[in-house]
């Protein structure tokens, strides 16, 4: 698929971060911020509460298929989103990780950006990791966050994002 090029109605049907941003999947935490191009949302799986993903609205696999719009905001989108972030975790956040993963299956898929605190209680859980040792360290333990702390951290996040929106 090129830049601008509509995506394919079997792709987006297939797609769970289709489905997630269509609203025909559950999505805990609901969409916290909507731009012309992407959304921003409270990731699904065991990356723990306050990780974000960052996804295009358009099904595309991979950078070089963003159009100028997408290209042009994501960089303000992603200084917008780590900082509400840092905000949101406060103190205990070590740093904010920004990783581009687009796999399932080994099959290219819907682009996302993870957006995840590296929290000092994070890494002291699992044996001193961090980076991408922690990520795979948390996939490993496979605890996903509880519902109500996404809603209520999410809730948190909505906030900071609409006190930086003016």
């Amino acid at each position: 698929m090129r830049p601008g090029e509509p995506e394919e109605p079997a792709a987006r049907s297939n797609c769970t971060a289709c489905r997630l941003a269509d609203g025909t999947a559950p999505l805990p935490g609901g969409t916290l911020l909507r731009t012309p191009h992407w959304t921003v949302e409270h990731c699904v799986g065991p990356l723990g509460t306050g990780t974000l993903i960052v996804k295009p609205l358009r099904h595309i696999t991979g950078v070089h298929e963003m159009n100028a719009g997408e290209s042009a905001g994501l960089g303000p989108l992603l200084t917008r989103v780590t900082s509400a972030l840092r905000a949101a975790v406060g103190e205990e956040c070590e740093q904010v990780y920004v990783c581009l993963w687009s796999h399932a299956g080994r099959v290219p898929g819907h682009i996302h950006f993870v957006v995840q605190p590296a929290r000092t209680s994070d890494i002291d859980r699992h044996g001193d990791a961090y980076g991408p040792a922690l990520q795979a360290a948390m996939f490993a333990g496979g605890a996903e966050p509880e519902p109500g702390a996404v809603e209520e951290f999410c809730a948190r996040v909505r906030r900071v994002l609409g006190e930086g929106a003016g």
